[in-house]
């Protein structure tokens, strides 16, 4: 997830510079500007689509080492 926050960053920084040189009402600075918004509507549809974690997948989180968390590969 941190990687599309980058991209979202990247992205701003981006729109910020085209909207500086080339004029807020210009075309491209609302392009760039579309970009951002396609990428936060993009992280926030990977944000809805994560399962929450169950108490017992937070428990073996925390404790790796339990029995109970134990894999064992056949």
């Amino acid at each position: 997830m941190s990687n599309i926050n980058e991209q979202i960053e990247q992205e701003k920084e981006n729109a910020k510079n085209v909207c500086s040189t080339e004029g807020a009402s210009s075309g491209d600075c609302a392009a760039a500007w579309d970009a951002v918004e396609e990428l936060q509507a993009e992280a926030s549809h990977q944000r809805q689509t994560q399962k929450p974690k169950t108490e017992f997948e937070k428990y073996c989180d925390d404790n790796p080492d339990a029995v109970e968390c134990r894999v064992y590969d056949d």
